[in-house]
């Protein structure tokens, strides 16, 4: 393709890296895949990667983190296994098959026993050589490809990931989980696209986490689409604990069908710099929403999260909360969108956001939106920004609690509430006490897994 003279220097720079590197690309990837590429390639040309200039970016300039020199995994990395002999991920007292990827590459899969016959989990890349119809089907059609830059260059670059099938009528009981490890030797950039499909009465949950190992810069752009057909439950959350050098967009794409009801939950405990970009597009009556999230931050940590809830027809529902704990010289966003179209009839929608400074250097942006069209709904939205409670706090110090205990004790009841609506019980109770670690200090780790702070034999880092 040529370059017009307008596209800026950041744009060319990694417009040229595309080409350069475009036949090993392909020679990586599915062919679906590839017949992508080129209209992405022009989207991305027009749109860049987001500044503060750009409304739904206003207070995240990503420019910065994708302007440095970065390397790229281009093909399989075959030695990833070594690594995961040493790494585990897991949640006590809970049984769950899993699926590994390492640098955005699909590694393996494990303690798959109990999964249906039918149902398949793995790498995306595998999944698109078994089931090309439903890749014909699916891919990039939930994720807002000719509007957001950052799925254009998703788009373009993508190679692999994790893929999730469970067809029609089948119950997954366990959890799925994914790990995803980002580990390098230098500094690395990752484009990881995933897919999910949930047919028709099925069910499922999905476990996300996101680790970085090595105390090097990463760039992470992932874009998971999800489909959730008829009469199906579907859950998924997503545990990001990734060190200071860290920038990650994220982009979580849902499109419901009738009577499908869909739980998700964004808990970011540690990250330098995050964007979670998460849309829910509600395609045919009586689908049912909660969009659940806990952000939290000190130093100079980032986090920004952006959701749009689509109710398109009649008779949906959605419940949205997000709470988020600011320290330190943190920074945190919110900005969540609910747009109810001249058909959506009947329509419930409710939305919250809540955050918490915990210093006077500590900043939220807010920005709660209702955009409606029809007349016969029922809507609200609201946001809070606070500090501790001075007289809860003179009560605990009263009853014989110090200072630090106290302020904990707040600031964990504060994020109670998104915690408590975790639908697994056990990784509700592991997260509580993630939660609570964070806020005594004990995940600030830049070396090696966030969680556990160490990379010794059988890890466990949730």
């Amino acid at each position: 393709m040529q370059l017009t003279g307008q596209v800026n220097t950041l744009t060319y720079s990694l417009i040229s890296v595309f080409q350069l590197n475009k036949k090993l690309i392909d020679k990586e990837s599915h062919t679906k895949v590839n017949q992508a590429r080129a209209k992405a390639i022009e989207v991305f040309q027009e749109l860049g990667v987001p500044n503060s200039r750009v409304e739904d970016y206003k207070y995240t300039n990503l420019q910065p983190s994708f302007s440095g020199e970065y390397n790229r995994v281009l093909s399989n990395p075959k030695d990833a296994n070594g690594l995961l002999a040493e790494f585990q991920c897991e949640v006590p007292e809970l049984s769950t098959s899993q699926v590994y990827c390492v640098n955005g590459w699909y590694s393996q899969a494990k303690a798959l026993e109990n999964l249906p016959k039918s149902v398949f989990i793995g790498g995306f890349k595998e999944f698109a050589i078994k089931f090309p119809h439903l890749v014909d089907q699916y891919y990039n059609e939930a994720a807002p490809k000719d509007k957001e830059g950052m799925v254009a260059l998703n788009t373009a670059f993508a190679q692999d990931g994790f893929a999730i099938y469970v067809p029609k009528g089948v119950v997954v009981e366990e959890p799925i989980q994914v790990v995803n490890i980002i580990t390098s030797e230098s500094d690395l950039a990752v484009n990881q696209r995933n897919l999910i499909i949930i047919e028709d009465n099925a069910q499922a949950k999905v476990m996300v986490c996101d680790h970085t190992l090595a105390p090097y810069k990463f760039l992470i752009n992932s874009v998971s689409e999800v489909f959730v057909g008829e009469n199906s439950v579907f859950d998924i959350y997503n545990l990001q604990s990734q060190h200071n050098l860290t920038t990650q967009v994220a982009g979580t794409y849902i499109r419901q069908r009738k009577h499908s009801n869909v739980m998700t939950n964004m808990l970011t405990l540690h990250a330098g710099m995050a964007r979670n970009n998460i849309y829910v597009s509600m395609d045919d009556e009586h689908c049912e929403t909660h969009l659940n999230g806990l952000f939290l931050a000190d130093k100079n940590q980032h986090v920004d999260n952006f959701t749009f809830i689509d109710h398109s027809k009649p008779n949906c529902y959605s419940n949205e909360l997000f709470k988020g704990v600011m320290d330190d010289f943190s920074t945190g966003v919110f900005t969540g969108k609910i747009m109810v179209r001249p058909d959506a009839q009947k329509t419930n929608a409710f939305q919250s956001n809540n955050n918490l400074l915990l210093t006077n250097n500590a900043k939220i942006n807010t920005k709660p939106q209702l955009e409606i069209y029809a007349d016969d709904v029922k809507c609200s939205h609201g946001a809070t920004i606070g500090q501790l409670d001075q007289n809860a706090m003179f009560y605990l110090r009263s009853r014989g609690l110090g200072v630090e205990e106290a302020r904990i004790l707040l600031m964990y009841a504060f994020t109670y509430e998104v915690v408590e609506r975790i639908r697994v019980e056990p990784l509700k109770e592991q997260i509580k006490k993630l939660v609570e670690k964070r806020f005594r200090g004990e995940l600030d780790k830049c070396e090696s897994c966030v969680v556990c702070g160490n990379m010794g034999t059988k890890v466990s880092c949730l």
